[in-house]
C-alpha cells in the first residue's frame, strides 16, 4: 500500500506505517498542497493521511474512488463529505481523544485570560500605556463558584469541566442529545435544555462537533439569552458561532467576554475587531498544539491505515 501524508505531521505515525511495510511519502513543505496538486497526487496512492486543511468533497472523492482509506489527522472531519465517501465505499477514520487534555487546557487558559483581560492588558504594556495604578480600571471577574454550561459534553468538555470544578468549585450544566452518566456521577453535572444552558450559565463553552445541526448555534438570539456577565468560549469549530453576531453581542454588552481558539473563517483577518476588544482572547487554533498530542494524533491516524492494510478492523473508523 502506498500512502500519501498530506501535511508535515510528526514522524511517529510515519515510522509506524513504514515499520508495517507500507510505502509512505510525506508532504514536507510548510504550506498545504493546493487542491489541484492534491487531486493529482492522490491518484498515485492507495491511502491518504489528511488534515482539516483539505476539503475532501464529492468531486475529489469521485476522482479518487480508488482510495482504500482516508485517515484524518484530527478529531473533527467536517471537511470530508462522509455521504459521498460511504457511497463510494471509502472508509473514513480520524484520531479521537488524542488531544483531549491539550484542548481542555486551552479552553481553561482562555477562560482565565478573558476573565482578567490578559491579552488586552499585555498589549497596553507594548503600547507604553502602563503608567500608574488605576483602582477602577480594567477590572476582571472572579471565577469561584460560578456556573459552567458545556454545549457538547464529550471527552474534551468533560476534562474542561473537571478543571473548572476542581479549581473554582463550579456548578456544571450541560446540553447534550444524550445523558453523560460519567459527568453526572463525578461532577454532579445536570443535563438541561439549550435555553436553560444559556440563561443559567456564567460561562458557556462549546465542545461539540460541527454539523449542519450545530452550525451557527451561537447566533444573535443565543447571545441575547445569555447573562450580560457571561463569558462565551469556543475551542471546537469556528462555524459553531456566528462571528458577526458575536462581535455585535460584545459591542452591545449582551455578554461580558469571549475566548476563541477557533474562528470563521480561518485564518482570521488581522483587522477583525475581536482582536482589539478588551474582554476577548483569540488564539490561532492551537488546541492540539503540544508535543504529546500531535505525536498521538500522528500515531492514531497511522494505526487506521495499518489496520486497513492488514485487513483488520479500523480502530477509529468514522464511516
Amino acid at each position: 500500500m502506498k500512502v500519501l501524508v498530506c501535511l508535515n505531521i510528526p514522524d511517529a505515525g510515519v515510522h509506524l506505517m513504514k515499520e508495517a511495510g507500507l510505502e509512505v511519502v510525506k508532504w514536507t513543505r510548510d504550506l498545504p498542497m493546493v487542491p489541484e496538486i492534491l487531486n493529482t497526487e492522490a491518484k498515485k496512492y492507495d491511502a491518504l493521511l489528511t488534515t482539516s486543511n483539505y476539503k475532501i468533497d464529492s468531486d475529489f472523492l469521485r476522482d479518487n474512488k480508488h482510495l482504500k482509506i482516508i485517515s484524518q489527522y484530527a478529531v473533527g472531519y467536517d471537511n470530508i463529505d462522509l455521504e459521498a465517501a460511504a457511497r463510494l465505499g471509502i472508509p473514513i477514520a480520524n484520531a479521537p481523544n488524542a488531544m483531549t487534555d491539550a484542548t481542555a487546557d486551552i479552553a481553561f487558559g482562555l477562560l482565565l485570560a478573558v476573565s482578567r483581560k490578559m491579552f488586552f492588558m499585555h498589549k497596553t504594556i507594548a503600547r507604553g500605556e502602563w503608567q500608574h495604578f488605576r483602582p477602577q480600571a480594567n477590572l476582571g471577574i472572579e471565577l469561584k463558584n460560578k456556573t459552567l454550561g458545556v454545549f457538547g459534553l464529550g471527552t474534551i468538555g468533560l476534562e474542561f469541566a473537571k478543571r473548572c470544578q476542581g479549581a473554582y468549585q463550579m456548578k456544571i450544566l450541560y446540553c447534550n442529545r444524550t445523558k453523560n452518566q460519567q459527568a453526572e456521577k463525578e461532577l454532579n453535572a445536570k443535563k438541561v435544555s439549550f435555553e436553560e444552558l444559556l440563561t443559567e450559565s456564567d460561562i458557556v463553552s462549546a465542545h461539540c462537533a460541527l454539523t449542519d445541526e450545530t452550525r451557527n448555534t451561537f447566533d444573535r438570539k443565543a447571545f441575547e439569552l445569555m447573562k450580560a456577565s457571561a463569558i462565551f468560549l469556543n475551542t471546537a469549530r469556528g462555524g459553531i458561532h456566528n462571528e458577526t453576531d458575536l462581535i455585535q453581542a460584545l459591542k452591545d454588552a449582551e455578554i461580558w467576554g469571549a475566548g476563541l481558539d477557533v474562528t470563521d473563517p480561518e485564518p482570521m483577518n488581522p483587522d477583525n475587531p475581536l482582536l482589539d476588544m478588551e474582554n476577548v482572547a483569540v488564539l490561532p487554533h492551537i488546541g492540539s498544539a503540544t508535543v504529546t498530542a500531535r505525536n498521538r494524533m500522528s500515531v492514531y491516524a497511522a494505526e487506521n491505515i495499518v489496520a486497513c492494510y492488514r485487513g483488520e478492523d479500523i480502530p477509529y473508523q468514522v464511516t
